[in-house]
């Protein structure tokens, strides 16, 4: 076991070319530095965290700011990337761009989207490795950190992570749903005819099939590919049609193509990665600094440890849908932070009742009052926020009135193509049960 534990180590800590993590520090900065601009300038600052009055919080303790507040958040989140890209105070500005992104990413479950969650993963990462040794000003400052090498597990850190995002994105694909009935592909296609040339093709079943298989295919493989010197060229070129294609046909997914295709460049070699640098301006060779050679440092076995467990709870959280039974597009427990991305089309109504038991009257909630409309299309097919909201009108009902009501839910929901059907048990008052995921509360799905 020491022995294989030894081994473990000596390719975790073995000297290799700091090119690639530099690379990625300028690449992946970049990016969050324009989208943090992005959403400044397309007002979404404003539109997703001041003016909604009600917030899908991952924590219940967890609130935004007020609008000076949440535009301080979005200001230090600029300043932050910036300071990842140059090099200034790196790590302190990893981490502070950490700590923003994933407490804004916390603040409603409405705007989860996989690549927020892979933004705070990919950063987290940023935090630990030492991405400023080399073209940073930080070596400007503190000359003595400058070097040509780091540890190999800085950059295969990056290449594993991504090639989790992938092999499970693709694992997810593997269902009868997206392989055997082009859904949701075959729903959503058909409204893309006004593209120009690919527009034509939208329409047809065959175009659907074709795309989700070949999307399955490519999530399944892609990153094999580019770990193999031979294959990673043209897999790399695989990698920009299928998420510039990607990016047209869907604009909603956001910036999940450009980050995918900026991150992967950390699978080229160190050669690739010093060509690179070598045009960029007021640079020097890093072969010019000689490496310090192996310097394992004494707690190597705990990182190695650490890097273990990580990796274990990465394969975990996709897996742990296994654990409810049912069908999780319907249910959705254990969906988030999987890595499933496009599969769900769920389309019908949800209606919130709620019943004054000693005035013995019932009414509608209107939903309107209380969430956007983008809130309102999340919640009506997501369990988690209906029992969210819910208890929220349950709560705000008893500190006024003194006593509790009765919340029942009705809800009737049609999945990736299929008949619509009941979604909740509307005889059930979901406000006086602690678990209603537990009393059947959802229906089950009909087959098609």
């Amino acid at each position: 076991m020491y022995n294989a534990l030894n081994r473990l180590d000596n390719i975790l800590f073995r000297p290799v070319s700091i090119a690639p993590l530099v690379v990625l520090r300028l690449a992946f900065g970049s990016l969050l530095l324009y989208s943090t601009i992005r959403t400044w300038q397309e007002g979404w600052i404003t539109e997703l965290y001041i003016e909604p009055s009600y917030h899908f919080g991952f924590f219940s303790w967890l609130k935004p700011l007020d609008a000076n507040g949440m535009y301080m958040v979005f200001l230090l989140l600029g300043l932050s990337a910036l300071g990842i890209i140059l090099g200034l105070f790196y790590r302190i500005s990893a981490l502070l761009f950490f700590l923003l992104f994933t407490y804004c990413e916390l603040l409603d479950k409405t705007y989860y989207l996989n690549h927020y969650y892979l933004v705070s993963l990919l950063t987290f990462w940023l935090i630990l490795v030492p991405a400023n040794r080399w073209y940073a000003l930080d070596t400007l400052l503190f000359p003595k950190i400058k070097s040509a090498t780091c540890a190999n597990w800085h950059v295969l850190i990056f290449k594993i992570q991504l090639s989790i995002v992938y092999f499970f994105a693709g694992l997810a694909k593997v269902n009868p749903d997206w392989l055997f009935h082009a859904q949701p592909l075959a729903t959503w296609l058909p409204g893309k005819y006004d593209l120009p040339v690919l527009g034509q093709w939208m329409h047809y079943k065959e175009t659907a099939f074709l795309f989700s298989w070949a999307g399955c295919i490519y999530d399944l493989t892609i990153w094999l590919f580019l770990w193999m010197k031979r294959t990673r060229g043209p897999a790399y070129v695989f990698v920009l049609v299928f998420h510039i294609l990607t990016a047209i046909l869907f604009p909603r997914i956001g910036m999940f193509p450009f980050i995918m295709i900026t991150s992967t460049i950390i699978f080229f070699s160190p050669a690739w990665h010093k060509k690179v640098l070598a045009f960029l301006p007021f640079s020097t060779s890093v072969d010019t600094y000689k490496s310090k050679g192996n310097q394992r440092p004494k707690w190597s076995m705990y990182i190695s440890a650490t890097l273990f467990i990580y990796f274990i709870v990465q394969f975990y959280l996709p897996l742990r849908y296994l654990q409810y039974p049912g069908n999780l597009f319907w249910h959705e427990k254990g969906y988030r932070f999987s890595w499933r991305v496009m599969l769900i089309e769920k389309n019908g109504y949800t209606s919130i009742i709620l019943r004054d038991g000693v005035k013995n009257i019932q009414k509608e909630i209107n939903q309107n009052k209380y969430l956007t409309a983008f809130q309102r299309q999340q919640m009506r097919s997501q369990p988690d926020m209906i029992l969210q909201f819910a208890r929220h009108i349950g709560d705000d009902f008893q500190d006024k009135h003194g006593y509790a009501p009765e919340i029942y839910v009705k809800s009737r929901l049609s999945l990736n193509g299929r008949r619509s059907q009941f979604f909740t048990n509307d005889t059930l008052d979901i406000y006086a049960l602690a678990d209603p995921m537990n009393n059947n509360w959802i229906l089950p799905l009909k087959k098609r």
